[in-house]
């Protein structure tokens, strides 16, 4: 298979020379290419107007929607990729969890996992409980055009520490005690969601994405011991699920150098870094043979216009003798961040890395 997805021997999609997918590819590209985690949400007025009266998974099932809040970004700050609007809870949502997502909390679920009879309620995920995904990637693919569509989903030991939580939690108690003192019923639970992960992202990708990110938003709580045994083999599951497919793999949690390499080993072909490790030091964390995405300090956008730059080439600074570098902040844009400051560190980091 070809990196865009396509067959190998076919003539290639109108993305496979982008920027983005060469960078991705570690191959030479014309610039180093921008995108933003959150970029499509609440830091965006055109954003905050369209879901005026809509809960979020309804606009999260509503292609219409989906489409407008992806492309937004596109339109407005000139980033190499869009990244698909959804949320990480969705395909949970889409097999019959009984879950929400309430303002102000985040992701809550009515009936959290505890027991082995609990995971009754992990069914598989077939294309047809999503077909709204299938659907908003059509309409996306035609309208971004050369612009690739970065599909992405929950990785399982999040989606599990959600479940078993029943919510967003700062400690993992109840996911740990699991971890801890039932190995095998976390095993299971997270093969489950390896599983229901890997047939999101498939469908994503079959409906056009051009790459795929992982986000394991909740890793960074782990040591390195207890996520190569008990959460490396279920994101290594989803890794190996989608790379028949042949486009890139990006995986991306926060509080996350001391697990980078491991992350690098689950599959990735691109990992991605928070702002708190070097670029040139986690490439050697990670090792040869993987690109690197990141890593701007999301609060730095706060700072001066001369702030924002001093700090962005030292990000680029610090990728010059990378194999491959997506320029990315180090987490998600944050709501109150002013659109402008993110337009123009587009434009300058297109303007010092065009080659």
């Amino acid at each position: 298979m070809s990196a865009n997805g396509s067959p190998a021997g076919q003539q290639p999609t109108a993305t496979y020379d982008s920027a983005f997918l060469k960078a991705c590819r570690r191959e030479p590209v014309p610039h180093t290419p921008v995108w933003f985690m959150r970029q499509a949400g609440r830091s965006l007025p055109e954003y905050r107007k369209v879901r005026e009266g809509v809960g979020m998974l309804d606009s999260c099932m509503r292609p219409d929607l989906v489409t407008e809040i992806t492309l937004q970004p596109v339109r407005r700050h000139g980033v190499d990729a869009a990244i698909y609007f959804s949320d990480i809870v969705v395909p949970l949502k889409a097999i019959g969890i009984d879950l929400d997502i309430k303002p102000g909390v985040g992701p809550v679920v009515e009936r959290p996992i505890r027991t082995r009879a609990d995971l009754a309620q992990l069914r598989d995920l077939t294309p047809e409980d999503v077909s709204y995904v299938t659907e908003a990637i059509g309409m996306l693919t035609r309208e971004l055009g050369a612009t690739p569509l970065i599909g992405f989903a929950g990785a399982p030991f999040t989606l599990a520490s959600y479940l078993v939580e029943g919510g967003p939690s700062r400690t993992y108690e109840n996911a740990k005690a699991m971890m801890f003192g039932d190995p095998e019923l976390w095993a299971d639970l997270l093969d489950r969601l390896a599983d229901i992960t890997a047939g999101f992202l498939k469908v994503q990708i079959e409906a056009g994405a051009s790459a795929v990110q992982l986000f394991d938003s909740w890793a960074g709580a782990l040591a390195p011991a207890d996520y190569r045994r008990s959460v490396l083999p279920a994101s290594a599951k989803v890794f190996r699920a989608v790379e028949p497919y042949g486009v890139p793999r990006i995986h991306f949690g926060v509080g996350t150098g001391e697990l980078l390499g491991l992350m690098g080993e689950a599959g990735a072909d691109v990992v991605g870094v928070d702002w708190r490790v070097r670029l040139d030091e986690a490439a050697r964390r990670v090792g040869p043979g993987k690109a690197l995405q990141g890593n701007l300090d999301p609060t730095v956008l706060f700072a001066t216009r001369e702030a924002v730059e001093t700090k962005a080439q030292e990000v680029l600074d610090s990728a010059a003798s990378l194999e491959g570098h997506v320029f990315n902040l180090g987490h998600g844009v944050m709501p109150s961040t002013d659109p402008d400051a993110l337009t123009r560190l587009v434009d300058y980091v297109h303007t010092r890395t065009a080659r």
